[in-house]
């Protein structure tokens, strides 16, 4: 339908494109950006059903003072993957195939509506480092650990039309969907329209960088996406970053995203988009801009666009775009006032603004990324909160100990009595601890030690600035005389192939190498817990005298129990500032007083002497990056090397499922799923699996990291005939529910306020007297015995990575219901995605206030009425105490949207999907 005549042709040299003009439109010339994106997006699909002239109208003349209440369904031009969390899509796919047989269909009406492309980069580990086949072995042990899920995905890209792979070993998904697989504006069947896309990751916000406009959602979600599916929203606020100023020489673009983190997260921006304006925007570099976007999940909002301008082109025309796109790009954003005008301030919902020159050198931590520290600070802020960690009482960072300086000499942790913290004699517990290596080095370790300095991350290896600033600091090092401190475990990870042909070209390797930082591989690593172990020596002193040590890594992700098991206290910092500490050996250290060593005169070295000018990083920037580099390195990016060629491949329409495989296995969605959907039915009689405090993120829920050898997962691998050193992480083996659900809720920093002073995934059963169990053991007891359950939670519950499983697995154990203070947004959806009610106490109350403390059973009721087609705002919920007194309230339900409320009635998106399609 065209009900605004906005159907038009756009001519650009020799060439003719449909597109839908926003000029037409009354109140869209003042839109943001960001909304002229969406209402486009409207006006080409609108079919006067799903998306009918009044969403457009109420999009074009959008009150930006008001609350978001008028739902949209926005269609992404793309979907992008990454294998953790594509994996799952592509068995749910090859699933889906099988039971549209099931249900009397075609199995190739599964496929892909939308271009859907997956990066295989979060698989590679961190097994070997510090020396110059470091990459070669560990992409040789990647292949072996995961052979089996290779192979599914090259099925994959083989079964499905319209569904790309890029092997292992190539870049970063965020890195190589700017560097290479971003359109900016799409051609699709003659028509012209903005490049869009969802992801399954959270960082998929880095595209915004480039103008264009995603996010990170579920796994569900972007199933759904790829099988046509809108995605359904409210018109956001959004709110307008003006930015002006340059940033001064010794801060980074790292420094500048740690600030934003910062100021956004304390401004609030959940569920919002953030769009930069201002005549500085012309002065920020493209990778600066994507570096930016690319924490927009850090501050919580949905994206953190950039306009499209100058600066845009120029970097497509680096990266090797075609000058034919590149021209259909300016003349697109120009006609469809799509155009950075800094003289044009849009409408905004509210206004932010900062002066570049104000930002400082800075880092964050040791446990969340909105928590920055101005490196001045770093010592004092380290010390501060130091004691909370030796005592396992981990504060917030910046907040006061429990214990005083003076206290903090006898604590015991959990584990019982340690050997005594002596105090440095400077208001600082102390263990010093002597570790001798299996090549006959000693050397004292002691809590603080930085044991791991990893550059890593899409975040900043996309970032030649902050790249090249570290290789020439660690050049100056070197040429100083300056050394590694021997218990620092170092690792270079860029985000694609470029990286390594700049620092060749500029003659940078001999140097990083000299400190440590050899090439380990293209992939997330550090920064999503591939750190891999510490070696045996340093890790059996860490833990067997309860060291809090420190890992530094150029990431977006601090969050606890994350980096490493034996790692309590982890800190972003940008390239340079990561070798810094790699110099440094210590987060108990003050750049500006405290020398980095003695030159070969003798004479102290400081920070300020090895870090590099800014002019002359970009002058070298300049001298070694060239557009060849990007063109030769993607030209065949789809094609993979001689390991991913020679893997054995299944052929088919339907994959041929292996039942001893423990990597890739058929879930259980679809089991007896029949057309008709099962009336949706109240909550009685629930048990509670885990009461949780503020900040639960995702990776407390979904199984992530290594798995350890008595956990659940652990004994499940075992019993199906596998060896502790072939368990892999919980990431690679998201393709088997088995191994997913009985890592749920299993992050050994999870605590569960069932029980004290008991971290990491365990509950009481209340079937045998409250006795504590793992919360998969209690699950499964519960599911045999018909008792249905709920989670009771804080605030910002499922806040960080996009983790489809945090919601799978939850659903897989048996819960009905969540009930939390509050939800950050891809979790809330995920958890009616996989069919459970995500439910928040009345404004301002809790479980504390309530007086519940989880020993309650609960019946929640009220929710028969969406089988009306109606959705309550509250439902009823009633705690029955264990003395028969009861805790009564009206929970606000926040399935938030009607398409919400239709993949809820349906028991799941998937299901919903499955019965439209063979319908």
């Amino acid at each position: 339908m065209d009900s605004f005549g906005a159907r038009g042709e756009l001519r650009v040299g020799d060439d003719a494109y449909e597109i839908y003009r926003l000029a037409g439109l009354e109140g869209a010339q003042t839109l943001p950006f960001s909304l002229k994106v969406l209402l486009e997006n409207l006006l080409r699909t609108e079919d006067g059903a799903n998306i009918t002239a009044d969403h457009i109208r109420a999009l074009a003349q959008w009150d930006e003072t008001a609350e978001p209440d008028t739902e949209i369904q926005f269609t992404p031009a793309r979907v992008i993957m990454q294998d953790f969390t594509g994996v799952p899509c592509v068995v749910d796919l090859a699933t889906m195939r099988e039971a549209v047989v099931e249900l009397g269909g075609d199995a190739t009406r599964i496929n892909p509506l939308s271009p859907a492309e997956l990066v295989i980069d979060h698989s590679v580990i961190i097994d070997v480092f510090g020396r110059a086949d470091a990459f070669e072995r560990n992409v040789e042990i990647e292949y072996g650990r995961n052979k089996e899920r290779y192979q599914f995905l090259r099925w994959g890209q083989t079964a499905f039309d319209d569904f790309k792979v890029v092997p292992p070993g190539t870049g970063i998904v965020h890195q190589v969907n700017i560097e290479h697989l971003a359109r900016t504006v799409m051609v699709r069947n003659g028509v012209a329209y903005p490049d869009s896309c969802v992801g399954t990751d959270s960082h998929t916000t880095m595209v915004n960088g480039l103008g264009v406009l995603g996010w990170g959602v579920g796994g569900i979600e972007a199933e759904a996406a790829m099988l046509g599916q809108p995605v359904s929203m409210l018109i956001p606020r959004v709110v307008g970053f003006r930015l002006t100023g340059e940033i001064p020489a010794g801060a980074t673009a790292t420094d500048v995203v740690l600030t934003i983190t910062e100021m956004l997260r304390k401004h609030g921006v959940v569920g919002k988009f953030v769009e930069f304006y201002g005549e500085g925007v012309a002065a920020v570099p493209l990778a600066n801009r994507a570096t930016i976007g690319n924490m927009s999940p850090e501050f919580g909002s949905t994206c953190a666009i950039f306009p499209i301008d100058d600066v845009t082109l120029d970097y497509l025309r680096l990266t090797g775009r075609s000058p034919e796109s590149v021209a259909l790009v300016e003349a697109y954003a120009k006609e469809q006032g799509l155009w950075h005008d800094p003289s044009v301030e849009p409408r905004f919902s509210e206004r932010l603004e900062l002066d570049l020159s104000t930002v400082v050198p800075s880092i964050a931590g040791p446990k969340r990324p909105q928590d920055r520290i101005a490196l001045t600070d770093a010592k004092a802020a380290f010390r501060k909160v130091l004691p909370t960690y030796v005592a396992h009482d981990e504060g917030d960072a910046g907040t006061g100990s429990s214990f005083p300086a003076s206290d903090a000499g006898n604590l015991e942790g959990n584990g019982g009595p340690k050997p005594a913290d002596e105090g440095d004699g400077a208001g600082r517990p102390s263990r010093k601890v002597t570790v001798t290596t299996a090549e006959g080095a000693s050397f004292e370790i002691d809590h603080g030690i930085v044991s791991i300095a990893s550059i890593t991350s899409c975040t900043n290896t996309s970032n030649p600035s902050v790249m090249m600033a570290a290789a020439m600091l660690a050049k100056n090092a070197v040429e100083k005389g300056l050394t590694v401190a021997p218990w620092v475990k170092t690792s270079m990870a860029p985000g694609s192939k470029v990286v390594t042909d700049y620092y060749e070209k500029a003659g940078m390797w001999p140097y990083l190498e000299k400190l440590g930082f050899f090439l380990v591989g293209y992939g997330c690593t550090t920064c999503i817990g591939n750190s891999g172990p510490l070696s045996d020596e340093i890790s059996a002193a860490i833990n067997e005298n309860d060291l809090a040590v420190t890992s530094v890594l150029s990431g977006n992700r601090n969050f606890e129990g994350r980096i490493n098991p034996d790692v309590k206290m982890n800190y972003l910092a940008s390239p340079p500032l990561v070798i810094a500490y790699a110099l440094a050996g210590t987060m108990d250290f003050d750049f500006a007083t405290e020398p980095l060593g003695r030159d070969t005169d003798g004479k102290d070295v400081f920070l300020q002497d090895i870090w590099p000018a800014p002019a002359d990083v970009e002058a070298v920037i300049s001298d070694s990056i060239n557009q060849g580099m990007f063109t030769t390195d993607y030209a065949d990016v789809f094609a993979g090397d001689e390991r991913w060629q020679s893997l054995p491949t299944p052929e088919g329409d339907t994959f041929a499922w292996d039942g001893e495989s423990t990597y890739v296995r058929k879930p259980p969605y679809f089991d007896g799923m029949t057309m008709a959907t099962t009336p949706v039915a109240d909550i009685d009689g629930a048990r509670v699996l885990a009461k949780l405090g503020d900040s639960v993120t995702t990776d407390h829920i979904s199984p992530a990291g290594s798995i350890k050898a008595d956990s659940p997962a652990g004994r499940y691998l075992a019993e199906h005939g596998v060896d502790r050193k072939d368990f892999n992480s919980y990431g690679s083996r998201r393709g088997n529910h088995e191994v997913m659900i009985r890592g749920t809720f299993a992050n050994i920093r999870l605590r569960n306020q069932l029980l004290d002073g008991v971290e990491g995934g365990f509950t009481r059963n209340w079937l045998a007297d409250g006795e504590q169990t793992t919360i998969y053991d209690a699950s499964a007891a519960y599911q045999e015995a018909g008792v249905p359950l709920v989670i009771l939670a804080g605030k910002e519950y499922g806040s960080g990575s996009s983790r489809d499983w945090a919601a799978k697995g939850t659903r897989l154990l048996g819960v009905k219901a969540v009930i939390a203070e509050s939800y950050e947004r891809i979790h809330r959806s995920n958890l009616i995605g996989m069919g459970v009610l995500p439910l928040q106490y009345p404004q301002g109350e809790s479980a504390e206030s309530l007086g519940l403390d989880g020993t309650e059973t609960f019946a929640v009721s009220g929710i028969t009425v969406l089988n009306e087609g109606t959705t309550p705002r509250t439902v009823h919920v009633a705690a029955t105490k264990q003395d028969g007194g009861t805790v009564e309230f009206d929970a606000v339900v926040r399935i938030d949207t009607p398409g919400e409320a239709d993949y809820y009635r349906n028991d799941g998106i998937l299901q919903y999907v499955l019965r439209s399609l063979v319908g």
